[in-house]
């Protein structure tokens, strides 16, 4: 039994979905107490208990009983099923970060997933459904068949009320090996590695604006458009930003973008360097302040020697570390990303290396 301190670092729920994620795969109990220590209000929250219902389903996992607002959780996986799973979360709880406890041990299951999820598409202190279409989910194709997310419902704050299908087939099948051991020296050898230390030139920058129809009339999606279009064209690459309109349950929207590196015109099949930023649409904000920001944020990033911003670099460790070798260099280390190391490395047998601005995953000697 892995034991977890759930206040490390910034204390917050991510400590508890990379667990999740990796205990799941590696078949290895754990137990964390002190959950979200760090946040104002403790405890587990709508998106964690909906995780946890869908591994339940996916894996036939066991718990102890746990509720919102639980402290403690004590985590028994089962063997990774095919299958259609449908959870609601319930809220504007967010869908991409229910994915971060599902998505990894989904990759490796025995045959094709689908999974059918409620809740919110974008919000504060999340990477968005479009965020992780566009700038994660390249980074990931390496590892399976089949790998797509497709929006069918804009869900935002308050209500939710989003609907995604994220469609999962499997390269390589956990069951198919004696143990998580065998599988994982397999990838080893099998698996590109993630390496992404030059930025390269910048080719295009591409983004999607989508916002709830009641702002059509005021023609916000387009504002936020042409705003973000002006801060950006001193780049003098191609942009290509769409607006997209839909009916959902509270009013709301947000704009991401990101931009396309390339060396010598060429983009990398498997490490595509792809850096992004976004923006919420908000009371008091206007929509070319919405529209601004977010081309600021890009531009901020894109001033960095690195060929990814902040958020993909958080986002790309759990995979990292299932293809020891991997490096990348990083904006900046976050206080979210040294707690995602701390999880990772009591799962799995790497380290992290910390080089200047570039992060190596080592073996450990076994």
């Amino acid at each position: 039994m892995i034991t977890l301190d759930g206040s490390y670092g910034e204390g917050g729920g991510a400590l508890v979905r990379t667990a999740l994620a990796l205990s799941t795969l590696t078949g290895k109990p754990f137990t964390v107490n002190k959950i979200r220590s760090g946040r104002p209000t403790p405890g587990l929250k709508a998106q964690h208990l909906s995780t946890i219902t869908l591994l339940k389903l996916l894996c036939d996992a066991k718990t102890n009983e746990i509720s919102l607002g639980s402290t403690i959780l004590n985590y028994n996986p089962g063997m990774i099923k095919r299958g259609k799973f449908t959870v609601d979360i319930g809220t504007a709880g967010s869908i991409s970060l229910l994915l971060q406890g599902v998505l990894l041990p989904s990759m490796f299951s025995s045959g094709k997933v689908t999974f059918t999820l409620f809740g919110g598409t974008c919000g504060k202190w999340q990477a968005s459904v479009d965020y992780l279409q566009n700038i994660l989910l390249p980074h990931l194709q390496r590892f399976t068949k089949k790998l797509q997310v497709k929006v069918l419902k804009r869900g935002y704050f308050p209500r939710g009320g989003g609907e995604v299908v994220v469609e999962v087939s499997p390269k390589f099948s956990l069951k198919k090996y004696p143990d998580f051991g065998s599988l994982y020296e397999e990838l080893s050898f099998m698996i590109p590695k993630i390496t992404l230390i030059e930025k390269g030139d910048l080719a295009q920058i591409r983004g999607v604006v989508n916002v709830s129809r009641e702002l059509s009339n005021n023609e916000v999606g387009e504002r936020i458009k042409k705003s973000a279009e002006v801060h950006l064209r001193k780049n003098e690459v191609p942009i290509s930003i769409r607006v997209e309109y839909s009916n959902s349950k509270s009013v709301g929207g947000e704009i991401v973008l990101w931009a396309v590196c390339s060396k010598n015109d060429d983009v990398h099949q498997f490490n595509p360097v792809i850096i992004g930023s976004d923006a919420l649409i908000e009371r008091n904000k206007t929509a070319e302040e919405v529209g601004k920001s977010a081309a600021q944020t890009l531009t901020a990033s894109l001033k960095k020697n690195a060929p990814m911003d902040k958020y993909l670099a958080d986002q790309l460790l759990i995979f990292m570390a299932m293809t020891p070798g991997s490096s990348i260099a990083v904006p900046e280390f976050t206080p979210h990303m040294e707690t995602n190391m701390y999880v990772i490395e009591q799962f799995l047998p790497i380290v992290f290396r910390k080089e200047g601005n570039s992060l190596l995953v080592e073996r450990k000697d076994l």
